[in-house]
């Protein structure tokens, strides 16, 4: 089993690929996620080393999980202590795309370039879904799923999704949503410095599309790229279409 340990912390992750022409890519999945949410073709980028992992309390890793994107963001930058990797390109979805800006805030020594994926500065979450999570955690997880994915997904889809969240722990699932309910960065957009990729679904109805094109306009230098057609799960909706926007972007830098 890949576990890579750093201090009291384990993490389950997965790497394939060498980097050839830009520092090593890092996925962040979203609140009670898991590296699954990352497919193939995202996991298995030609000419990149990626690097995908479950934060903790999620997929395989023990632990506890956090109730602050803060607390993520220490957690991955010891990943990247543990992994040895001095500067990455980090790709984070939804929780994860704010894990990734408050990384860049925090330390940004150790990002090379971010990839923000259907998230924002801020993330709406509805009032009462931390509560809702621990209380009634089928039902909070039906909400979700509907919500999640673009009204074209199949039920074999929706089961999926069900079952996958469902194995996050009512209570680290609490603490993510509670996690994105407080995060808020507006106004400190512009101290990202390095090269930044956003990508919003043109029919998200859980982090609205309007949330990516502002991130955009408010990173300095910043890339918008919006796949139409597509919802909150637009990495496993539509991966080739991410896959190239990632990978295009990756190409016009010089790193």
């Amino acid at each position: 089993m890949p576990m890579l340990r750093a201090n009291t912390i384990a993490f389950y992750y997965t790497v394939a690929g060498r980097a050839a022409h830009c520092p090593p890519v890092v996925l962040l999945h979203g609140a009670g996620g898991s590296r699954l949410d990352w497919p193939v073709e995202l996991r298995r980028m030609p000419g990149v080393q990626v690097w995908t992992l479950d934060l903790p309390g999620h997929g395989r890793s023990p632990g506890a999980g956090h109730t602050t994107v803060a607390g993520y963001a220490r957690d991955v930058q010891a990943f990247l202590d543990a992994a040895q990797i001095e500067r990455a390109v980090v790709v984070g979805h939804s929780m994860g795309g704010a894990i990734a800006q408050q990384l860049a805030l925090d330390h940004p020594e150790r990002v090379a370039g971010l990839v923000l994926i259907a998230t924002g500065s801020k993330l709406p979450v509805e009032p009462s879904l931390p509560e809702r999570a621990l209380a009634t955690s089928a039902a909070a997880i039906q909400w979700v799923v509907e919500r999640a994915w673009h009204p074209a997904a199949s039920a074999a889809q929706l089961a999926l999704a069900r079952e996958r969240l469902a194995q996050t722990s009512p209570v680290v699932l609490r603490g993510d949503f509670l996690a994105c309910q407080a995060f808020d960065v507006r106004g400190r957009e512009h101290e990202i410095g390095v090269p930044v990729l956003v990508i919003g679904a043109a029919e998200d109805r859980m982090v609205r599309p309007d949330f990516s094109v502002t991130l955009a306009t408010r990173v300095p230098g910043a890339r918008l790229v919006m796949i139409e057609g597509a919802g909150h799960m637009v990495t496993l909706e539509r991966p080739t279409e991410v896959a190239r926007a990632i990978m295009e972007w990756l190409g016009e830098q010089r790193w």
